[in-house]
């Protein structure tokens, strides 16, 4: 079949600030700005932040999946698509990943700003 140039050019169509949750996608993103300016204006913070991302990230993975877990548990299992399921736990993985990414940038930042021997 021939595939024209607007259907192969279409966006995903996912947002995945919306998708992962407004409360805790702007935390991150505020940490991220301010591992940003700690990096200009304090380094010795960049650790700090990028750990408090991970374990926020963890935090928040743990409490997504009890609060799916909670809703798949109080219907009928056999009402619930695999597709919902998966859906839930796709969206309960986007924060995390937000999070590690902020993660990886303050190792990175770690690693450009030590002194050179």
């Amino acid at each position: 079949m021939l595939i024209l140039e607007a259907e192969a050019i279409q966006p995903i169509g996912y947002n995945f600030f919306q998708l992962g949750g407004y409360g805790p996608m702007s935390i991150v993103t505020l940490l991220l700005i301010a591992l940003l300016l700690a990096a200009w204006k304090a380094p010795a913070w960049v650790k700090e932040i990028g750990l408090i991302a991970l374990a926020l990230g963890f935090l928040w993975q743990a409490i997504y999946l009890i609060r799916r877990g909670d809703a798949i548990q109080s219907v009928d299992a056999n009402s619930i698509s695999p597709n919902i399921t998966w859906m839930g736990v796709k969206c309960s993985l986007i924060p995390s990943a937000y999070c590690v990414t902020v993660y990886i940038v303050s190792l990175i930042i770690r690693i450009a700003r030590k002194p050179r021997v």
